[in-house]
């Protein structure tokens, strides 16, 4: 090529180069753009898996009830339990929200007056149920019995937080999949007492180790007498709680999805 343009020279030839119009870095251009793309798209799959998950999308989810119904007034304060509204939980899979019949008990009587009980009073004349909105539903490709968990030591407060301190009801937990498998692989950890299974204030420290032994007994590979032992722990309690009543939740598809 340079000799024939020499000889074209030569010859009084003309010849016409293009110039180079862009810089010669402008050729790693398309290059760097694949890797900003593969970069971008990688951190954005990652902030969705981690970040897009019922932990950071339900949790504190508090939304507006036609009535504020306070929990804390009525459990903590009145120490009312929690089958007197939610009345189907030890016998059905799913548990229900009171009806109006359930708040008239009391309210035809108590704080009859407040402005605040109106939708109830309205429903009561109507025979039209309280719009309550729902915080907790299962989607319906996913089995769950209310009833098998609560006859088997699982309490309110494991799924559902300390609902008796909240003047106002919000999600505690975020009932995801994985979150539900940390249970079932390992229930010892949420184990306790059938008789404590409602109220939300117990802890392991409250648990007699002398009574409990004598009700339950203690696990099978236990290194000491669990009854001459001031206070039992959780592990210990779920253990024993887990092998009394041959508790072996399943970890398969087919556990949940039927």
């Amino acid at each position: 090529m340079a000799g024939l343009a020499a000889a074209q020279f030569r010859r009084g030839g003309r010849l016409s180069i293009m110039a180079n119009f862009f810089p010669r870095w402008t050729n790693w251009i398309p290059l760097k753009v694949i890797v900003c793309v593969t970069v971008i798209a990688c951190a954005l799959t990652g902030a969705t898996w981690y970040y897009a998950t019922p932990k950071y999308t339900k949790v504190g989810y508090q939304p507006i009830q036609p009535v504020p119904f306070p929990h804390d007034i009525h459990v903590t304060q009145l120490g009312m339990d929690c089958r007197y509204c939610h009345s189907f939980v030890e016998v059905a899979a799913q548990s229900n929200v009171p009806n109006t019949a359930t708040c008239m008990n009391c309210h035809t009587q108590v704080a009859k007056d407040n402005p605040k009980l109106q939708p109830v009073q309205e429903s009561w004349k109507t025979n039209q149920p309280v719009e309550w909105v729902w915080l907790y539903r299962t989607v319906d490709y996913v089995y769950y019995n209310h009833s098998a968990h609560v006859n088997r030591g699982i309490s309110c407060f494991s799924c559902h937080g300390p609902v008796n301190d909240m003047s106002v009801v919000h999600i505690a937990q975020p009932h995801s999949m994985a979150w539900c498998l940390d249970c079932h692989r390992h229930p010892e950890n949420y184990l306790r007492p059938d008789d404590q299974v409602f109220n939300l204030n117990w802890k392991p420290e409250d648990v007699k180790p002398t009574e409990f032994v004598a009700k339950y007994g203690q696990q099978s590979d236990a290194r000491e007498d669990f009854s001459k032992k001031k206070q039992l722990t959780q592990l210990e309690i779920g253990q024993t709680l887990k092998e009394r009543w041959k508790i072996t939740p399943p970890t398969n598809c087919q556990g949940c999805h039927r």
